[in-house]
């Protein structure tokens, strides 16, 4: 079999690597990856055809000429080669986690430093550990700055992509009740991220701190870090905040920040990308346009217009953290009808009864808004829930009956569940 190295310099000549035949172009390289349903092996002399130059398999049986590559294991092999590319880099990296708003930040980071370099970042939320490896193999000789989004369900993930990623500069974006299954409830979660802290204080590298988050200021007060916030004055960037039509203003150097961002959990966010652009040495202009140009998608507090209705589209994930401060942003908004439609959270384990009755007692709570609840893990919690205006369904079939008999008025809908509930298929049926 051939060493790292080898496989190393067949990659070099390669334009891309991928992992899905239906994404090759001429003169990539193709890892037959074994998912749950497909073995990549099975797809060899297609990749070939397609125009891949290397193959990487793990079947001697598939193996047909040089242009195969036979490796003990083709996930490990990719991490190997991931992380042995890496080593080569001579650019900065900066590689960020949380628990809520990871890709929103980092795609905040990317529209700034690019302001600046030829900066590339983590696509989509290629984050895990097959997403981390191919984001370090697309970085080249001509990239300027690297930006890495790392997630994770279980201790010691976060652990293996910082060794993998190496990233010169760290930041976590919060630490909230996310994937508690995984990690153990809460303080697992803070563990778990925090190993992003353990990697960057280890190699003596940097740290981008909130210094209003009390948990990671008291955390990181050893650190080199860069620090800002909207409280202290100690911090090195100092931001105001304020709502204009329900998107985030900041201010800085009376300079303000007119982002297409709603909700006020969004100020961080906008507040980390400013302060790692004025780190960086991006000017205070150039940031102030690529915040103002960038507007979200993919199903991640978007703000759009369906019909009659104004829609706040927060389909993309939820979480008992991120649900609840998207409750509250929603009731300070103004409209004088208001909807909710809030799906299942998934993988929160031991806690989900609680955290889903705890959600739901709290929308009750917040505001007299009509509530539709999905999901059989919000139908179970559903009697202990007295409130004229809540409505609970086991599925998402059962609710859409029930919104085909109805027409809402002219409505402020906010929409949020897992990614697992594809609650973006609501649109398809509101009138």
């Amino acid at each position: 079999m051939k060493s790292i190295r080898e496989i190393y310099e067949c990659y070099l000549t390669c334009v891309d690597v991928v992992i899905d035949t239906r994404k090759i172009i001429q003169d990539s390289m193709f890892v037959a990856l074994k998912g749950a349903n497909h073995d990549g092996n099975d797809f060899v002399q297609q990749a070939l055809e397609s125009g891949a130059r290397y193959v990487l398999i793990d079947r001697k049986d598939c193996f047909l000429d040089n242009r195969t590559i036979l490796v003990e294991n083709c996930l490990s092999t990719l991490q190997s080669l991931a992380s042995f590319h890496r080593d080569s880099l001579l650019f900065p990296v900066v590689g960020l986690t949380g628990s809520n708003g990871k890709t929103t930040t980092k795609e905040l980071f990317h529209r700034v430093l690019q302001k600046k370099y030829n900066a590339k970042a983590t696509l989509g939320n290629l984050n895990n550990h097959i997403g981390v490896p191919l984001t370090l193999l697309g970085f080249s000789s001509d990239t300027e700055l690297g930006i890495v989004e790392m997630g994770a369900n279980h201790q010691q993930e976060i652990a293996f992509l910082s060794a993998m990623a190496k990233p010169d500069l760290g930041y976590i974006t919060n630490f909230g009740k996310a994937h508690l299954e995984g990690f153990g409830g809460v303080e697992g979660v803070i563990k778990g991220k925090s190993e992003l802290y353990d990697f960057i204080k280890e190699s003596h590298g940097k740290l981008l701190v909130n210094l209003d988050d009390s948990i990671q200021n008291e955390k990181t007060k050893d650190f080199d870090r860069i620090t800002f916030s909207f409280s202290d004055v100690q911090a090195d960037v100092v931001f105001e905040f304020k709502l204009n039509d329900n998107f985030v203003v900041l201010t800085h150097n009376e300079v303000a920040f007119h982002s297409n961002l709603i909700g006020k959990y969004n100020a961080t966010n906008l507040a980390a990308a400013i302060t790692l652009g004025i780190h960086y040495d991006v000017d205070l202009m150039d940031i102030k346009d690529a915040i103002e140009s960038y507007h979200p998608d993919n199903n991640r507090s978007q703000l759009l217009m369906h019909g009659a209705h104004q829609i706040i589209m927060d389909a993309y994930n939820a979480n008992p953290s991120s649900m609840e401060v998207a409750l509250q942003n929603f009731e300070a908004m103004q409209h004088p009808h208001k909807v909710m439609i809030l799906g299942d959270m998934f993988e929160l384990g031991g806690e989900s009864d609680t955290e889903h009755l705890r959600i739901a007692s709290l929308a009750t709570r917040l505001t007299e808004i009509k509530t539709f609840f999905i999901g059989e893990h919000f139908f179970k919690v559903s009697q202990d829930i007295n409130h004229l205006e809540s409505y609970f369904f086991p599925d998402f079939s059962t609710f859409i009956s029930e919104l085909k008999k109805c027409t809402l008025p002219k409505s402020l809908i906010l929409i949020k569940g897992s990614r697992g509930m594809a609650l973006e298929r609501v649109l398809d049926y509101l009138k």
